[in-house]
Parts: C-alpha cells; sequence; structure tokens
C-alpha cells in the first residue's frame, strides 16, 4: 500500500512558481491525501497563489496578520498538523517553508514516527534543514542552481561518507546497496540531492568518484570500493567496465576520454607510454578499436 503524505505549504514564504515541482517531488514518495495552503488571502502578495490552487485541489486556509511583522500562518499549520497526527493515519508530512519557526514542529512529528520532509529556498535556515528526515531546496527543482554555487556539502565529505558506509558494512560481512548508500546520505547530510551537483541519478554521481565502483545484478547494483589495486589497475578495470556496459556496437573514443576524465581527473595517455589514445585503449586486453565513418570506437571481443 502506498504511504499517504499530508502536504502543508506557508504561503508567506514561498513562491507560487514552486508548487508543480513541489508535487511531482513528494509524488515520489506516496500519495498526497491532504493538501493545504497557509496565508493571509487578502493581500496582493497572495495574489499568484491564489491562481494555482484550484487547478492543483490545494485548500487555502485564511489566516489574518493581527501583528504586523509576524507570520500568522505559523500557528494554524502547527495545529492542523498536530490534529492530522493524533486522527489520521498519516506516514508522513511535507512541510513547504523557508521559515525555521517550523523547526520544532519537524522535530516533533519526527518524534511520533512519522516521516517529514521540507522544502524550502536556498535561504532556509541549517535547524529547520536538520529537524526533516529528508530537505530539498526548491530551486533545485527548477533547475535553478548557478555556475560556482557553493555546496555546503563537498564531493569529497561524500566519497569519505559513503566509503566508511561501505567499510562498516564489510566488517558485518555485508554488501552495500545503492539504496542503503542514498538513505544515509540523507540521514548523514538531510539537504543532500544530487541535482546539487549536476547529475540527475545517484549511480552516476557515484560512478565519478574514484575510490569507488558500481556493481549491476539484475535490478540491485551493489556501491564497492576498489581495494587494494594500483591506480592503473583500477583505471584499466573502469575503462573495460564502460566499453562492456555499450553492448556489442561499443563506445566512441570521445565519449570514453570524456566519462575517463570524469572520474580520473589527471588522467594522461603518455602517463602509461602511449602518445595517442586510441593506441592505450587497444592495448587493453579483449578490447579492439574499429573505425566506422571516420569514428572509432572501442569494442570489448571476449
Amino acid at each position: 500500500m502506498e504511504e499517504r503524505y499530508a502536504l502543508l505549504i506557508d504561503a508567506e514564504n514561498v513562491s507560487a512558481k514552486y508548487i508543480k515541482p513541489i508535487l511531482d517531488e513528494l509524488s515520489k514518495y506516496g500519495n498526497v491525501t491532504y493538501k493545504r495552503i497557509y496565508g493571509d488571502w487578502t493581500k496582493s502578495q497572495s495574489a499568484s497563489w491564489k491562481e494555482v490552487l484550484l487547478q492543483n485541489s490545494i485548500t487555502p486556509i485564511q489566516q489574518f496578520s493581527y501583528t504586523y511583522g509576524k507570520n500568522a500562518t505559523d500557528s494554524a499549520m502547527i495545529i492542523d498538523a498536530m490534529d492530522m497526527l493524533y486522527t489520521n493515519d498519516l506516514e508522513g508530512f511535507c512541510l513547504v517553508s523557508s521559515d525555521s519557526d517550523f523547526t520544532k514542529l519537524a522535530s516533533r512529528l519526527r518524534e511520533s514516527g512519522r516521516t517529514v520532509i521540507g522544502m524550502g529556498e536556498s535561504k532556509t535556515p541549517t535547524p529547520f534543514r536538520k529537524a526533516c528526515d529528508i530537505f530539498t531546496e526548491l530551486e533545485l527543482l527548477l533547475d535553478d542552481i548557478k555556475d560556482g554555487k557553493k555546496n555546503e556539502v563537498t564531493k569529497g565529505q561524500i566519497e569519505e561518507s559513503v566509503i566508511k558506509i561501505i567499510t562498516e558494512n564489510q566488517n558485518n560481512d555485508k554488501e552495500t546497496g545503492l539504496g542503503e548508500v542514498g538513505s544515509r546520505l540523507v540521514k548523514l547530510y538531510p539537504d543532500f540531492d544530487v541535482r546539487r551537483y549536476g547529475y540527475s541519478l545517484l549511480s552516476k554521481f557515484l560512478e565519478t568518484f574514484p575510490k569507488l565502483k558500481l556493481k549491476q545484478d539484475g535490478t540491485q547494483v551493489t556501491v564497492m570500493l576498489y581495494e587494494d589495486k594500483s591506480k592503473k589497475e583500477m583505471l584499466e578495470e573502469f575503462i573495460v567496465q564502460q566499453i562492456k556496459d555499450s553492448g556489442a556496437q561499443g563506445i566512441l573514443l570521445g565519449t570514453l576520454g570524456n566519462r575517463i576524465h570524469n572520474k580520473f581527473k589527471d588522467f594522461k595517455v603518455r602517463d602509461y607510454g602511449y602518445s595517442q589514445f586510441k593506441q592505450y585503449v587497444q592495448s587493453l586486453h579483449n578490447v579492439e578499436v574499429e573505425e566506422e565513418d571516420e569514428r572509432y570506437w572501442a569494442v570489448y571481443k571476449k
């Protein structure tokens, strides 16, 4: 049975332009049975939201701003969330706000065993992010990440975290599945999202780390370490695997070269005793380079 979620939106701290990405993202987790949005609908700044409420079956909750400068939606959202917690069979809540005032609410819902998904703009304070099981920046859903934007968690930190996860499992004679890596990274870094680093899939993101390799057996994907191998061995194993995965047609040398540079940033063919990339690829066991329409393909031959 699909998990049921309540979607609660703070209209005073989130733009209406995010509504479709919010609903699309939340649909990945379960069925949204409650969709409510809180704000003072007498204000002109709420006009943009009014246009999308009916289209998306979202129930507006009126809250008058009796006190200047105070977000009147806070108390209404909190009261509704607690009512739902005690009177409805919900597995989780999605709290959409860029306001830290919902930090305590997120913590309380989690204490009651509910999953809390937070969504907010990049300005969202850290306490609210960390109070959620999962936190997603709304700008990421719109693909609005700008070049040069600073990531709070570096790729190096993520790689070391994954290595630690795999090592812990190895000590307990366990393999590490891709799903486990994803869930544990979110627990370590609640706002972790591969889209922040320019990838749509966790598997493609992890493949860029030199110390990690992925093995697929049917639908099961296992994340492993390159253990006790020289850089040359790791490189050759990676190249051959890329060629194998490309099937009978093989892979264009240009595409293969790009993948190598993404994985091994300092790769230079001259370091391996060759003046041309084609010659180096041809030297690998069971690999041949074929020419077709003035383009070169690396093909794996058993």
